[in-house]
């Protein structure tokens, strides 16, 4: 039996056809074409620039041209002086001189959000502006052309040298994509809380696509430099930009069809528009109607007909989730005697902490502790101060009296991604798996360290999760929610912090949850503290239960004990008959 032919892959299906059409283009289209298509590969450059920036990392930033304009002045400059290693090395260096940018500026960008950040990117664009008019680019008073690469001198020859240059960022791109650096830039857009969490640093991935996709966009304004032999500040415009963004934010830059036809519309859009006799200018309107669609529809258009592709293939193979058969209710089982914590050390010790936010008193005088080794249960009502308590202990609350201690030492004080990486690690309430990564991505991601292809399998199939390769898209919440315990317990914490895990379970996904939370303390060597509303849940796998009220511990003990002490149920169930 002959074995199954594999496909090629779409990356090498897409650099052969690039081949062709670059091929092609350089022995048959004429002069003006060349040079339209050549732009529209320089614009796919800052496409690309802008895929990575607020594609991949959601970061507002309208001041990516003002990268490509410093870019290509430091090829400009290069090529005045004579500096050895000609074009290509010129590239580079314009390259890193626009990320040095990219680091000043996204420094103090850091704090900023939104239309804050907006705002601040495009002064920054609208300043460079100013300071370029005033300083002629190199070359442009007498002027000396850029000398292109050798090979490559004529416009088809370095129309094939600029798809080749794409290709290359193409090619870097999908390997960024496929690293945890690049899974982190994901859950950076997602939510910076949960980010934070796994032990991200936010204004680190932040700093990393600033100055990743300033470099990108400054050999895009070397590319342009080369394309021109001299440019001015007009090719740069602070509006340009913003028109850039929208077509970025329409399309989807970050996949590889979106930077394409974007760079493909920026480029060649404008022409079309003075061909019809339609101002140029009103190119910027219908790309802002196209951003603004995204916003209406929750997602660029290649993103939109990726998620549908993926369901169809899904639903074609049989593999989107199918609820887990529930023939009969849940019964519940103590899957050992409880732990005894009197004498364990410690992992977790939260002494005195009070929360307030104004009047309110979230949290008052709250001590407790998680032994190590131990499932520890806190439960309340509504409103009782638990999920107050979890964001304090994991550094997402902002000030504080009281002390908290991970293994006896005290990290008050230390941010949310650094108390994760020491070791408190949490989940959230409502649910915070991005779409956009794979199931085994996320999973490292989760994690917070690097785990092998078949230490990702083993834990997949131990929380009965999906394979690797499957998008989070096309599994159901109660998976993700599983998937994010998972990738939690998969990075051995000292101490695992969740927050109602069994939210939207069914039976069956709960008596698995129970199983396995029973586990993670000898299998992983961490401390739990389990916040659940699901009783039975905290009764079969805690060792000891934790009660809260109005912002106060009102009762401490075994399972049984504490849940059948009246003052507990008339708390928790507003009746002390029951």
């Amino acid at each position: 039996m002959n074995a199954p032919r594999r496909k090629p892959h779409p990356v090498v299906l897409g650099l052969i056809l690039a081949a062709v059409v670059a091929a092609s283009v350089a022995g048959f289209a004429n002069n003006n074409f060349t040079f339209m298509l050549t732009g529209a590969a320089v614009s796919t450059v800052f496409m690309q620039s802008y895929g990575l920036i607020t594609g991949r990392a959601g970061v507002i930033s309208l001041c990516q041209l003002s990268f490509a304009a410093i870019g290509a002045w430091v090829v400009g400059w290069a090529n005045v002086s004579d500096l050895p290693g000609g074009f290509y090395a010129w590239l580079v260096l314009g390259g890193l001189a626009a990320t040095v940018a990219g680091v000043l500026i996204g420094l103090p960008a850091l704090r900023l959000r939104g239309v804050n950040l907006a705002v601040a990117t495009f002064a920054f664009a609208t300043a460079l502006d100013v300071v370029f008019t005033g300083i002629p680019y190199p070359g442009q008073g007498n002027y000396d052309f850029v000398q292109r690469p050798a090979g490559f001198t004529t416009d088809s020859e370095y129309f094939v040298f600029t798809v080749i240059v794409v290709t290359v960022i193409f090619i870097g791109l999908r390997y960024l994509d496929r690293t945890r650096t690049g899974g982190a830039l994901v859950e950076i857009r997602h939510s910076e809380r949960a980010a934070a969490a796994h032990g991200i640093s936010v204004a680190k991935g932040k700093l990393t696509a600033f100055a990743l996709s300033a470099f990108v966009a400054g050999v895009g304004g070397g590319l342009m430099a080369g394309q021109l032999g001299i440019v001015t500040p007009g090719n740069f415009a602070a509006f340009a930009s913003v028109s850039f963004f929208a077509i970025a934010l329409f399309v989807g830059t970050n996949n590889i069809e979106g930077a394409i036809a974007g760079g493909v519309m920026g480029a060649v859009f404008p022409s079309l528009l003075d061909a019809l006799g339609v101002p140029q200018d009103l190119a910027a309107l219908f790309f802002g109607i196209g951003a603004v669609q995204v916003l209406r529809l929750g997602g660029s258009q290649t993103d939109l007909m990726r998620a549908k592709r993926r369901r169809k293939k899904a639903a074609k193979m049989g593999s989107l989730p199918i609820p887990h058969a529930n023939p009969k209710p849940l019964v519940p089982i103590r899957l050992r005697a409880p732990r005894e914590p009197a004498d364990a050390t410690p992992a977790l010790e939260v002494r005195n902490l009070s929360v307030r936010f104004g009047a309110l008193t979230a949290n008052d005088d709250v001590s407790l502790a998680v032994p190590k080794g131990c499932v520890v249960g806190l439960v309340g009502p509504n409103g009782a101060g638990k999920s107050t308590l979890i964001n304090t202990v994991t550094g997402f609350t902002g000030s504080y009296s009281g002390q908290v201690l991970l293994n006896g030492e005290p990290v008050d004080g230390v941010p949310a991604h650094r108390r994760a990486r020491m070791g408190l690690r949490r989940s959230f309430q409502q649910l915070r798996v991005p779409e956009q990564l794979t199931v085994g991505m996320f999973l490292r991601i989760a994690a917070g360290k690097s785990l092998s292809a078949e230490e990702v399998d083993e834990q997949l199939a131990l929380f009965e999760c999906p394979a690797a390769d499957v998008p989070i898209e096309t599994v159901d919440v109660a998976t993700r929610r599983l998937l994010e315990v998972a990738g939690l317990a998969a990075g051995r914490p000292a101490v695992l912090l969740l927050d109602e895990p069994a939210a939207g379970h069914s039976s069956a996904e709960t008596e698995l949850l129970q199983r396995r939370l029973s586990e993670i303390p000898e299998r992983f060597d961490t401390a739990v503290l389990l916040v659940e509303h699901d009783i039975e849940l905290v009764r079969s796998t805690c060792d000891s239960v934790v009660v809260m009220d109005f912002g106060r511990v009102i009762a401490f003990g075994p399972p049984d004990e504490v849940l059948a002490d009246p003052a507990v149920i008339a708390a928790y169930l507003g009746s002390a008959a029951h």
